[in-house]
């Protein structure tokens, strides 16, 4: 199991913005961070991402040892994780290219380090076939921005040890995450099929005129989106009940599962829907840059993870 003396150092491979993301939680918790990037201009915008978060990472707490000062950039792969505790690899969602990476990491990784992958739906299993060493592979699936938002989902693949995902549980939860276990492999995990079916249903509403982007997003934040802050679906559905919970909500409005009440295949992605799409989201900021809207999101999220902690300690 990752002990204190022992799990404070990880690399990061690939900073974009999860990359950035990530390295930004693990200084904010203090760990030491070493990065790769084989872009130009990497570090820079690196630093500068960091530098926007800090302030929205400060509110939420830091650990301790936290330190912006703690980041190292090194000019190779080998380099970056030679010495790692974690390696988070975050280069973009393509097969061939994860699995190309992710065979160099673990050439030159320690035998004892833990190495997991931000990709947002690819299974593990394909993910560590050219591993020599895929027992110490997850996927370990962040939200944006990672920096606030605390679930990460990991999965092992067909020749993860459970006690490699036990580590990794372990280790991501030192850097103050919710970690979750998926016991079973399947595309896009748990998370982002649930925001999937969602958003599906979004465009279909767009496309057929029922709703504007601004509506959507409307009945999202003062409706369901407000108890889905404080929990999920199911315990939504179970208070939905009564007194006698989900027992009765199912007697009660299980029928309706058989109305055509969604449309869970997507629509065909028009030049039409996408300009709807683009323009009523671009009408909706307003004169918000994306910015300011990222600095509003922080502000709030800080403000709703504290609240949310109250009441699921």
């Amino acid at each position: 199991m990752a002990n204190e003396q022992t799990s404070r150092k990880v690399a990061i491979i690939g900073t974009g913005v999860i990359g950035n993301g990530w390295i930004t939680r693990f200084l904010a918790n203090g760990f030491d961070v070493v990065a790769f990037d084989p872009a130009d201009g990497a570090e820079t915008r690196a630093r500068q991402s960091i530098d926007h978060a800090w302030e929205s990472v400060e509110q939420l707490g830091l650990h301790e040892d936290a330190s912006r000062d703690r980041l190292t950039f090194v000019s190779s792969l080998e380099e970056a994780v030679l010495d790692a505790d974690l390696i988070q690899e975050n280069v973009p969602e393509r097969t061939e290219l994860k699995q190309n990476v992710l065979a160099e990491i673990d050439q030159f990784a320690k035998p004892t380090a833990i190495i997991g992958s931000s990709t947002s739906g690819i299974k593990p299993t394909e993910l560590q076939e050219k591993m020599k060493y895929p027992e110490r592979f997850v996927v370990a699936h962040p939200f944006n921005p990672v920096y606030l938002l605390p679930l990460v989902e990991i999965v092992g693949g067909e020749e993860t040890t459970k006690e490699f995902e036990q580590q990794a549980y372990a280790f991501y939860e030192s850097a103050s995450m919710k970690p979750m276990i998926i016991e079973n492999e399947i595309e896009g995990f748990v998370a982002d099929r649930l925001m999937e079916a969602l958003w599906r249903e979004a465009l279909h509403l767009v496309n057929d005129g029922i709703a504007t982007t601004e509506e959507v997003d409307k009945a999202i934040t003062y409706g369901a989106g407000l108890r889905w802050a404080q929990m999920g679906p199911f315990m939504t559905f179970h208070l939905a009940g009564g007194q006698e919970g989900m027992r009765h909500m199912l007697k009660q409005f299980g029928p309706a599962l058989k109305l055509p009440w969604t449309k869970l295949e997507a629509p065909e992605l028009t030049e039409e829907l996408q300009e709807r799409v683009i323009a009523g989201c671009e009408t909706h900021a307003g004169d918000r840059s994306v910015a300011e809207l990222e600095r509003q999101r922080n502000e709030f999220l800080v403000k709703l993870i504290d609240l949310v902690e109250d009441y699921w300690p």
